[in-house]
């Protein structure tokens, strides 16, 4: 006998869905010999790559695990005192391995299908009730990107309320953090305002040209100050004040909604999540109630479902720029939801005391080294201090000496000046004990040659702030804060929430434009190291040797997919990077003098995010008409060039595009921009069809950014985290975003998001993932996922129809099913989404980008079993729709109408509905044999909007009140 060897354990293999008979039998229904066949028939010649992607040769995950490890072992691990917005904690082990590291909660899809998503909805409610109960504000969004993207979604919102129509100018406190100023600078400049940065101990708030002003609570220096009389002084001046707060120390100081603040921003990352090297962390915004119908980025709130039970949905002007494009407010059409559901379920297992104690031991740590510093005669500036000292030093030599002594010792501080003089910040955490105490105060005595006494930790310490400082409120009072403090009852709750949650665990989720593939275990193991959480994002650069090797090679390699010269990293959500994409671009016109060039083409089928964010920077939208099939107006989008030559900016396009066709005319299309003057931003919604087979290079653009939770295998997470890097052909590369308080490699351009390298701890898992993968790995990824659509395509035609489709009759990696023909008998797409939660199965996306359509996209990780189980019901419920068609089912009392059928609604002794329960709960042998109830029944969002409840409560609490408020739910998450 003959033995070969070869490898035996590929993860190519492990990560598409079809194996080699499963292919073969696609092929067959498809109508073709092979995939290259295939490949021809769908993705034009022209744009075909030449040569094979240059990447490193696939490594199994054995093999990966072992070289990421050394990789990550180059990241050394300091003590880090560092502050401003980012501090070291503990994410208790219950919550991560039940939560974090649990494909139950992280592969989930946007909470879009609320009846099978009532678990998280009920996180982050928990969240949601956290955030007001802390801030004393009224009401409070599940989560925004992090602490400068939520400050400055309060500079455009406050901005566009505004009744001082020629106020263009913003007060910005000193003491804000020097992150978040950059990020404000960076969106208030193309919308043409000014940021007035200055002590708001001597701010003239009479000055008309002001609309709005933010402080940060503590400062971030450290110093404590009540802002009541600011916040007085700026309303008598109709300006709106955002504070920026720290979560842990609002237990402990007067919250500012008790100032009076208009709303309050900050970062929950303290709240037991990983400092992570910057992100992911969820941003949190709160506002008052005045401000709901114009509050940035999702709202979870309550309502009713078809039964009369309490059920949660999203609210409001949820996905807004899809309603209101280049009108919105804002481009946010995402959340940090993983991260937020870290946060609220810290709440729910320590509680009001726990959370408290917290804070008090580290300020009582605080005072005790702020004593033990001032007996070694050193300056202390803060006279009032939550967790921070600032140390005034007496020259830059000793400052220098220092640092060198604290970081031998492994320990960071922050070094900086203030009005000229050397300082050192030092801000203590929830992990801090006295040995660290003892061990700073024995790096000052060391440089400054004197003895180290014993620290002495007092029991009990009075707080010697000022009374109005002081909190008196109650927080955190709901039950649900005072319930699950066991390890034993908090696993329950969890596992209960989780329990009523459909992901990727259960069935394939087959949303188009959202890509919801394999998130491989073995590309999520390294997020939890700790020598990829454990670092600050403001270390000094040489003790992140490891990650700067992630990011090099991260870089180089979607520069190799891409065909572009240079790529950023920070953008932490594809709108953020749409809107750093078109940045870019301005930099580039404006560097050439060329500032009057502002038109953005958009065609009619874009996203809504994309003229979202060409209005946020700065840009004039003119749309783009699309044909009867689908495409790009070519005619159309030549007059407007042409009309447009001398202001024209850009063309935002998305390519395969939006109905899930490669266009032919898209060279064309590019080369028309450039002919006149513009350049091409290439939303990279749809890389997954293009990755190995073509790129945004060829087809002549010149900006794209890509989403690494799509086509690079970052769970969603139930809606976030995202991450949105662009790549850029060289002569925009100088535009790229840069960083106020880290060497970003030379970049120069402000910040787009807090952290330098934005969500920097989940980069690990698409470095995995192209490391695992491989070039010819990554390659027929995009083949499988082209095969997997073409198949549901030719099982499901005869049944649906499929609105556009290439020139050849195929689609791309998705395709549009079109079901507006059932209104004539009564029944809305809605009606199918709800049915399939009976079939098992999330429903594809629902009427975007065209409404009363669904928008499939299988991905290349579904097997081939997968694929028929939904073709199955997929084809059952179209013959349930024919049956109301023809009369045989009532057009209003039918099974697609009641849907979701519950166990509560099937178990009830008197049955009166004209099908049977078994029709209603098993309409397959495997929804028999793998049932997922859904938790709640059809919920009525309208109800929800007028009676709006977006914190924790019970039904009967519910007040109603005349609103009306808009919900959808279409779209791509970015």
């Amino acid at each position: 006998m003959l033995l070969k060897t070869k490898p035996a354990d590929v993860f190519v293999d492990r990560h598409n869905g079809p194996d080699d008979a499963g292919v073969a039998h696609m092929l067959r229904v498809i109508g073709v010999e092979s995939i290259d066949q295939l490949i021809d028939e769908t993705v034009p010649a022209a744009i075909r790559l030449k040569k094979p992607l240059n990447l490193p040769a696939a490594l199994t995950e054995r093999a990966f695990l072992a070289k990421f490890k050394g990789i990550a072992e180059k990241n050394r691990l300091f003590k880090n005192y560092i502050g401003l917005g980012y501090h070291p904690t503990q994410l208790p082990a219950v919550i991560q391995r039940n939560i974090l590291e649990n494909p139950g909660w992280y592969t989930a899809y946007t909470p879009y299908q609320a009846e099978i998503a009532q678990g998280r909805l009920e996180a982050l409610i928990n969240y949601q009730t956290m955030i007001i109960d802390l801030t004393g504000l009224e009401i409070a969004n599940a989560s925004l990107l992090d602490e400068g993207t939520a400050a400055a979604e309060t500079l455009h919102m406050f901005h566009s309320l505004s009744k001082k129509k020629s106020a263009t100018r913003y007060f910005v406190s000193e003491q804000v953090l020097p992150q978040t100023i950059d990020v404000l600078r960076t969106r208030a400049t193309p919308l043409g305002i000014e940021l007035v940065i200055g002590d708001h101990r001597t701010a003239d708030l009479s000055d008309e040209t002001l609309f709005g002003a933010i402080l940060q609570y503590p400062a971030a220096d450290g110093a404590v100050y009540d802002y009541t009389d600011f916040i007085a002084k700026a309303h008598e001046s109709n300006l709106f004040v955002t504070v920026a707060a720290d979560l842990l120390s609002l237990t402990l100081l007067t919250p500012p909604g008790e100032m009076g603040a208009d709303a309050v921003v900050g970062n929950s990352q303290r709240f037991g999540v990983p400092m992570g090297y910057g992100g992911p962390h969820a941003g949190f915004l709160a506002t008052k109630d005045a401000f709901k119908r114009v509050i940035p980025g999702r709202i979870i709130g309550q309502s009713i479902d078809a039964a009369g039970n309490k059920a949660y949905r999203m609210a409001l002007q949820t996905r807004e720029q899809h309603i209101r494009r280049e009108k919105a407010t804002s481009n946010i059409c995402t959340a940090q939801v993983l991260l937020s559901v870290l946060a609220g379920m810290y709440a729910v297992y320590h509680g009001p005391q726990r959370i408290r104690q917290f804070a008090s031991n580290v300020h009582a740590l605080a005072r005790t080294l702020d004593a033990e510093l001032h007996a070694l005669g050193l300056d202390q500036r803060n006279e009032f201090y939550f967790d921070t000292l600032d140390i005034k030093l007496e020259s830059r030599e000793l400052q220098t000496a220092i640092r060198q002594e604290a970081e031998s010792a492994g320990i960071n501080f922050r070094y900086f000046e203030e009005h000229g003089s050397p300082r050192v910040g030092i801000s203590l955490n929830q992990n801090t004990e006295a040995e660290d105490v003892q061990d700073i105060v024995a790096v000052f005595a060391k440089v400054l040659g004197r003895d180290v006494r014993q620290v002495a930790l007092p029991e009990e310490v009075t707080v010697n702030w000022d009374d109005a400082l002081i909190r008196k409120s109650d927080y955190l009072t709901h039950p649900i804060f005072n319930t699950h403090h066991s390890e034993h009852e908090m696993l329950r709750y969890m596992k209960q929430l989780e329990n009523k949650d459909l992901s990727l665990a259960h069935s394939m989720i087959s949303l188009g434009s959202c890509t919801m593939k394999l998130n491989a275990t073995a590309e999520m193991i390294p997020v939890t190291w700790p020598e990829i959480g454990g670092l600050h994002p403001f270390a000094p650069r040489e003790q992140a040797a490891g990650y700067t090797e992630i990011f090099q090679d991260l870089e180089k390699w979607l520069c190799e997919v891409t065909g572009f010269d240079a790529v950023s990293l920070q953008p932490n959500s594809g709108a953020q990077g749409e809107y750093a994409g078109l940045l870019a671009i301005k930099g580039y016109h404006d560097a050439r003098g060329d500032q009057h060039r502002n038109v953005a083409l958009i065609p009619a089928s874009a996203h809504g995010t994309n003229p979202a964010s060409a209005v946020m920077a700065g840009m004039t939208v003119v749309v783009v008409k699309s044909t009867e099939e689908g495409n790009i107006d070519v005619a159309d989008l030549k007059a407007k060039a042409e009309q447009y030559a001398d202001r024209l900016s850009c063309l935002m396009v998305t390519y395969p595009s939006t109905h899930g066709v490669y266009e032919e005319t898209i060279i064309d299309i590019c080369a028309t921009i450039h002919e006149h003057g513009g350049r091409v931003y290439m939303d990279g919604a749809n890389m997954n069809a293009q990755v190995g087979l073509t790129s945004p290079a060829i087809i002549g653009a010149d900006v794209c950014h890509l989403n690494l939770h799509k086509t690079f295998c970052i769970p969603h997470g139930g809606g976030g985290p995202g991450v949105g890097p662009i790549g850029v052909v060289a002569d925009l590369a100088p535009y790229l975003p840069g960083h106020v308080l880290v060497d970003t490699d030379g970049r120069t351009a402000s910040a787009i998001t807090s952290a330098p390298w934005g969500s920097a701890s989940i980069l690990p898992i698409s470095y995995a993932y192209i490391n695992m993968m491989g070039g010819e790995g990554l390659t027929q990824a995009t083949r499988i996922a082209i095969l997997n659509a073409n198949y549901l395509k030719a099982k499901l035609e005869e049944h649906y129809p499929v609105l556009y489709t290439g020139s050849n009759g195929r689609c791309a990696h998705e395709m549009i099913l079109d079901c507006r023909q059932f209104k004539k008998a009564g029944i809305e797409v809605e009606d199918i989404a709800k049915r399939l939660m009976d079939y098992g199965f999330h429903a594809p996306t629902v009427s975007f980008p065209v409404a009363g359509t669904l928008m499939v996209e299988p991905t290349e990780s579904e097997s081939v079993e997968e694929l028929d189980r939904f073709v199955e019901a997929m084809i059952s419920i179209r013959m349930e729709v024919a049956e109301v068609e023809a009369g045989r089912a009532d057009a209003k009392d039918n099974l697609l109408k009641h849907a979701p059928h519950t166990a509560a609604t099937v178990l009830v002794h008197d049955w009166t509905r004209p099908y049977s329960r078994e029709q209603a709960v098993y309409p397959t042998e495997y929804a028999r044999a793998y049932k997922f109830w859904p938790a709640v029944s059809r919920i009525d969002s309208a109800y929800g909007d007028r009676n709006l409840i977006c914190s924790c409560t019970s039904i009967d609490e519910y007040v109603d009140a005349e609103e009306q408020l808009v919900q959808t739910d279409k779209g791509p998450s970015y």
